[in-house]
């Protein structure tokens, strides 16, 4: 996790309910938190799918050892 967003969490923490100041700090780190996942989810999405089993032959039909 981002240190930037651990400031963000505990003063999102520290105010107290209610108030104008807790409300912009909970938006301002569930944007933060959006992003994040959104960064995550690329990153998942841009890894290629392993390659598959070989169909026939003596190697590869029964482990796959890819590196």
């Amino acid at each position: 996790m981002d240190l930037s967003n651990t400031a963000l969490v505990n003063n999102a923490g520290n105010a107290s309910a209610g108030t104008v100041q807790a409300a912009a700090q909970l938006m301002v780190l569930r944007k933060a938190m959006d992003i994040q996942s959104q960064g995550a989810l690329e990153l998942l999405n841009s890894v290629p799918p392993a390659p598959a089993l070989a169909s026939s032959g003596n190697l590869g039909t029964r482990l796959n050892v890819y590196a």
